[in-house]
């Protein structure tokens, strides 16, 4: 009898939210923050353990590690941990992995809140950071100093503007630890694990969670290096809730068909502004005029959830779109259930120098949608008339 093929992505996204459960369909919610111990050798046992789930919430937690391990699970690693957001661990991370006199190279297109911790807080502690355009792969490499550089921290698809990063670059680069920013992807969308890649960190609030009611983040890599970091981060203490772990692990469930319907939707949106007046430049990895649509094809499995798009009218042009939307929300966050529309030199990037959102690429005029799994055809009716109330 030939052996049962591996399961896919999808069905490990069902079945793994429920290890450890037994019988139940559904995994269990453990609220608690503390743990009574058996006898004193027990407590022991437990206080000078790594990674204990039977302790104290602050160390270590049933429901947030299952949830942090069926993370680990869909990216093939062998270990995972769960933060309070996403930049929990992506502090919890760069912290405990650099200190002062330590080299950073990091992508120049980064989420705001983690470009901030480079610009300005990683130098407070003398750590130096290197930014790069890691779209340019030789760029990327050359920056990196050997015996010096610590870590090399890169985001694929980046954050608004859809960048791709090549994976197989950036884990076939030795001496520093390599840290991926997935969140865009989704491991069903893509595995930096796979190529090379030695740590792979997810805003977990976002698409894993799913529904806009978890607020999480996620790192996982192999166990020495996510034992290393908890470590630092039982001291940083951004754990996360096991209520919001309860709400992930349910997420995970369904994280298949709503990427599938996300990324369809997607698409399907893509190439109707492409052929819009009103667009100057769509931004999305499942297009093929996407300036890198070879390597997104090569490395991710669908464009995934969100696109970008530059209106011609620039700020005046945004303003008047987004405030004649109906079915289509405002707001910051992105991989929900619910179609989001956000302006990121207003909201997400405002913090941000005209100049700096200009390097970034970010223009005044850029929208970013988070793609939700609503009918498309009631989507393009929503984007339709906005996009009619910038000429009113």
């Amino acid at each position: 009898m030939s052996p049962r093929p591996s399961p896919t992505g999808e069905t490990l996204a069902v079945t793994s939210s429920r290890r450890g459960s037994g019988s139940a369909l559904a995994p269990a919610l453990v609220a608690s923050a503390t743990f009574a111990a058996t006898d004193p050798a027990g407590a022991a046992r437990s206080a000078t353990s790594r990674r204990p789930v039977d302790f104290y919430t602050r160390l270590g937690n049933p429901t947030v590690q299952a949830f942090a391990d069926a993370v680990a699970e869909l990216e093939g690693a062998e270990a995972g941990m769960a933060f309070s957001s996403g930049m929990g661990a992506v502090t919890s991370t760069v912290l405990s992995l650099c200190s002062q006199g330590d080299h950073i190279v990091a992508q120049r297109q980064l989420f705001t809140s983690t470009a901030m911790l480079f610009a300005a807080v990683c130098p407070r502690f003398g750590i130096e950071v290197t930014f790069v355009d890691a779209v340019d792969t030789e760029a990327l490499v050359a920056a990196v100093r050997p015996g010096r550089t610590t870590l090399v921290f890169v985001e694929t698809p980046s954050n608004p503007t859809m960048e791709i990063v090549d994976l197989a670059a950036v884990g076939g680069l030795r001496g520093p630890i390599t840290v991926v920013d997935s969140t865009f992807a989704t491991p069903l969308g893509q595995r930096p694990l796979d190529h090379g890649v030695d740590l792979v960190i997810h805003s977990a609030t976002k698409a894993l969670s799913g529904h806009n009611d978890a607020t999480l983040g996620v790192a996982v890599g192999d166990t020495d290096l996510v034992d290393h970091i908890w470590g630092y981060s039982v001291i940083h203490g951004a754990c996360a809730s096991p209520f919001d772990s309860w709400n992930g692990l349910r997420g995970l469930k369904t994280l298949g068909v709503r990427l599938e319907r996300q990324s369809a939707n997607a698409l399907r949106i893509a190439r109707w502004l492409e052929d819009r007046p009103e667009v100057e430049r769509v931004l999305y990895p499942g297009l093929a005029s996407h300036p890198q649509a070879d390597l997104a094809s090569a490395q991710m499995e669908s464009g995934g959830g969100c696109l970008s798009f530059v209106l011609t009218g620039g700020t005046r042009a945004a303003g008047s779109f987004m405030d004649a939307l109906e079915l289509v929300l405002l707001a910051p966050s992105l991989g929900g259930t619910e179609t989001l529309a956000n302006h990121p030199a207003s909201m997400t990037h405002a913090a941000l120098t005209p100049e700096e959102r200009a390097e970034q690429g970010i223009a005044d005029g850029m929208v970013r949608l988070s793609v939700g799994v609503e009918s498309v055809e009631d989507l393009l009716a929503d984007l339709e008339t906005a996009l009619a109330a910038i000429g009113g």
